[in-house]
C-alpha cells in the first residue's frame, strides 16, 4: 500500500514536471523551410560530403550574396582557401541549427567558420533569443568540428537610421553573443560601423535596400575580417 502511494506520488511530480518544463522558442528550435530551400540545402551536403573545406560562410541571403553580388570578393579573397557558402536567403537560426544537424557539417573539419545570422529572426525574437540561437549554433560547431575556430559576427545594421527597431535589436543581440568569445577556439568580430557614415545613417551605396550589401559592401566584409581570418586559419 505505501509503494503503491509512492509510485503514485511520483508519477504525479513527473507529470507535473513535464507540464511546467518551458517549451523551446523559436529562434533555437530547430526547424527545416521547404521548396528550393531544401533543394540548396541538399546540395551543400552534397558539397561538403566531397571533402576539402578549409573555411566556411554560415548564415542567410547576406551569406548567400557572396555568390552574387559578393562574387568578385569571393573570388579574390576566397576562391583559393576551399571555402563553402551555407548561407540561404530567408533563414533564421532555428533554420541554420536544424540544416548543422542534417549534414552540412558531414564529417569536415574545416580550419575557419564565419557565422552571420540572426537579422531575419529581428522581427519575430528579442534580442536574448537571437543571441540564444547563435549560441546554439555555435555550441554544434564546438561539437561536431572542435578544432574549427569560430568567428562570429555581429549581426551587420539594418534600416537608415540608429533609431530603426530591428537594427536596434540586432545590436541587443550582438552585445549578449560577443560574449561567447574566449580568444582561443571562439572570436568575436562587429565590422558593423565599417559599413556606416559617422552619423550612424546607412547609405544605399553600401545596402541598395538598406539589409543587403553592394559589390562594395561584400569588398568592405572580406577586407575587415581578413586580418583576423588569416590568424584563425594558421595563415
Amino acid at each position: 500500500m505505501k509503494s503503491a502511494f509512492l509510485i503514485g506520488t511520483l508519477i504525479f511530480s513527473l507529470s507535473l514536471f513535464a507540464e511546467e518544463k518551458p517549451e523551446l522558442h523559436s529562434a533555437i528550435k530547430p526547424v527545416p523551410r521547404a521548396g528550393g530551400w531544401m533543394k540548396r540545402h541538399e546540395s551543400f551536403n552534397t558539397r561538403v560530403a566531397q571533402g576539402k573545406v578549409d573555411l566556411v560562410f554560415i548564415g542567410d541571403s547576406i551569406t548567400q550574396g557572396w555568390e552574387g553580388k559578393g562574387k568578385k570578393a569571393w573570388a579574390k579573397f576566397y576562391g583559393k582557401r576551399n571555402a563553402v557558402n551555407l548561407g540561404i536567403g530567408g533563414d533564421r537560426t532555428q533554420h541554420v541549427i536544424w540544416r548543422l544537424d542534417n549534414g552540412n557539417l558531414y564529417r569536415i573539419k574545416p580550419k575557419a567558420a564565419v557565422i552571420m545570422i540572426g537579422t531575419n529572426n529581428s522581427g519575430a525574437n528579442t534580442s536574448k533569443q537571437i543571441a540564444d540561437g547563435v549560441e546554439a549554433i555555435v555550441k554544434q560547431l564546438r561539437n561536431k568540428t572542435p578544432k574549427t575556430k569560430i568567428l562570429i559576427l555581429g549581426v551587420f545594421p539594418r534600416g537608415a537610421t540608429p533609431a530603426d527597431k530591428r537594427r536596434k535589436v540586432n545590436e541587443g543581440a550582438n552585445a549578449i553573443f560577443k560574449k561567447l568569445a574566449d580568444g582561443k577556439a571562439v572570436h568575436y568580430l562587429d565590422i558593423g560601423p565599417k559599413f556606416l557614415e559617422k552619423d550612424g545613417t546607412l547609405t544605399r551605396k553600401i545596402m541598395p535596400d538598406l539589409l543587403h550589401l553592394s559589390e562594395t559592401g561584400y569588398t568592405i566584409w572580406a577586407e575587415s575580417i581578413e586580418a583576423k581570418l588569416k590568424e584563425l586559419m594558421g595563415e
